[in-house]
């Protein structure tokens, strides 16, 4: 297994259904942490890189609702 960190910003502030998309994310096999820091309106997510690559792990996020900028 090869481990990756990726972080993303998030635009405006996040609503209760998106927080629970996101951490529904933990149950995801592949996801192994994910870290919301709402001060810097930044997601940080630890993924699989033999599972997930950078865009499907985007496409998780975006899945939830959240639009994620690459930081």
């Amino acid at each position: 297994m090869t481990t990756m960190d990726i972080t993303y910003r998030y635009l405006g502030p996040l609503n209760e259904e998106q927080i629970q998309a996101l951490s529904r994310l933990s149950d995801v096999y592949g996801i192994r942490a994910l870290r919301v820091d709402e001060t810097a309106d930044a997601i940080s997510i630890e993924y699989d890189a033999t599972r997930f690559n950078a865009d499907r792990v985007a496409a998780l996020v975006r899945g939830c609702g959240v639009t994620a900028l690459s930081a």
